[in-house]
Order: structure tokens, then sequence, then C-alpha cells
């Protein structure tokens, strides 16, 4: 059991952008350990709080921790028949609502902290993301940066490590302050292939003098199509920081992974109907 409370865990977790379940009793009949409104907070390690022990709270856990694994999130109505599928011999009937957060929607690897980078850190810092940020400069960091929620600093002088350490299906954006690291950097990604998207800050020439060295190394007409350079929105005018972020920003919104189909939301009506009629308590 942690030793957190359902809502201080909830709070930490919702910030971290850790995928965790949140467990609610929505409803009650007959004796059952805790009353409607009882939470728990469950994420693959640990637990905090409780719904009142036992075997129905171990099988509310296995509920939770087989959604987090298959990564089924949203809410579902579980419905515990005390003295049927739990084997406790108080004999009630309860209802538990369990909400699966997934964590961040998406990661984003961020090579550079100059301008560009720090202004695109600003407009990302509200959202659901996981943002790991990474500078060959000691000194490059902003001092705000370090009680930002879901971002992660990364002093990263050597390219190739940085790269390595990232993880598979990250959206990476190159922008340092250096065009010889930005092409190793480039050149790194392009070796890994396992990015979701590849950008990189600069102009069409510069990409023309990237792609002939890219080639040159190796690297095949398909691979060197995954780079996006010029970076931004297509459309977008301007060349202050800001504006080059805030296109940025857009552009990263349109390679958000796809949600769950609209028509079939949350908990399904007929379960939920099923839900509202008198159960059984013996």
């Amino acid at each position: 059991m942690g030793a957190l409370s359902w809502h201080q865990a909830l709070h930490r977790l919702q910030r971290e952008a850790v995928p965790h379940a949140l467990a609610s009793v929505v409803g009650a009949a007959g004796s059952t350990p805790r009353e409607p409104g009882a939470k728990m907070v469950i994420t693959a390690e640990g637990v905090h709080d409780t719904l009142g022990g036992g075997t129905f709270e171990y099988q509310v856990i296995d509920a939770a921790r087989r959604a987090l694994a298959e990564d089924e999130f949203g809410p579902r109505l579980e419905a515990f028949p005390l003295g049927g599928r739990s084997g406790q011999c108080c004999g009630g009937y309860v209802h538990v609502l369990i909400e699966v957060f997934g964590g961040a929607e998406m990661t984003v690897a961020l090579f550079g902290a100059g301008h560009v980078g720090q202004a695109l850190v600003g407009l990302l810092a509200p959202l659901p993301w996981r943002v790991l940020w990474h500078d060959s400069r000691e000194d490059a960091f902003p001092a705000w940066a370090a009680d930002q929620p879901r971002l992660e600093c990364h002093h990263a002088p050597d390219p190739t490590e940085a790269v390595a350490a990232l993880p598979a299906g990250c959206h990476a954006l190159v922008m340092t302050h250096d065009h010889g690291e930005d092409r190793a950097l480039v050149d790194d990604l392009l070796a890994r292939g396992d990015c979701a998207s590849l950008g990189l800050i600069g102009s069409d020439s510069k990409w023309a003098s990237f792609k002939r060295r890219l080639a040159d190394a190796g690297h095949g007409p398909e691979a060197l199509a995954r780079v996006r350079c010029p970076i931004g929105i297509p459309g977008a005018k301007g060349k202050l920081p800001y504006e080059i972020a805030l296109a940025v920003s857009a552009e990263l919104l349109t390679l958000k992974p796809e949600t769950a189909q609209p028509d079939r939301r949350g908990v399904a009506p007929e379960v939920l109907r099923d839900a509202f009629s008198q159960p059984k308590t013996s």
C-alpha cells in the first residue's frame, strides 16, 4: 500500500504523466467493505489508499492493471457480487468505476535549448505530453525548466549517446546551436529508424546540404523523405522564435495519435443500464 492518499497520488501521477487508474465505488447494496465515494489509485507498481481490502480489492487492482498493461484507457464499470465473484462472506454487491489514464499522450524529444527551443517548451508545458529536452551546453537550460512537470532536461554532449537513450516512438525535433551537431543528430535518428516523426529546423538550402551528406552516409530516399525541414505547420508566417514555436506546436498537434472511435466512448450504454437494475444480494 502506498503512503499517499488517493487524491495526493492522483495529483502527482497526473502531473508527472505516469500511467495509472482511479477506482471509485459508485454503488453498493447489502454489506460492503466501503461506501460509495471510496477511492483508490493503482499503478503497475503500487497502490494508494484502499477500497476495504480482501479479495474484492485484489480483483479491482488486477482489473486495473490488466487494462493498463493492454493500453485500454478510459472508464469501465465493474460489478462485484461479493459472495459470488469475490468469495467474501459479507455478501454485498459493489459497482466500481475504473478510470484508466495512459500518462503522456505523446513524447517529444527536443534537441536544442536556444530561443526557439525555450519558446517551444513553454508552449508545450501545459499539454499532457512528455518532453525530453537535450542540449550539449551545460548552462543552456533556463531556471524555470527545473520545476516543470513532464519535462526532463539532459546535458547531452554526445549526440550518439543521447539518441541511443530515447524511447521508441518519440517525436524528435532537432534545433541546436550548431549545424554540425544538427547533422550528427539527424544521422543517428535516421539510423535508429523508430521515431514517430523527425523534424529539423532550417531552410530549404540547409536541408539540401544535409540531404547530400546524409545520402553519402548511406541513408536512402525513403529514410530522407521522413525528415521535415523546414518545420512548422504549412503556411505559417514569421521568423520570430515565438512565431516559429507556435508553428511547430501546431504541426505537432497534427501528429498526435488518433483517439478512440467517437461513437463508442466510455462505459457502454448497455452496461450502464444493467448497473441501474436492482442487484440480487444473496
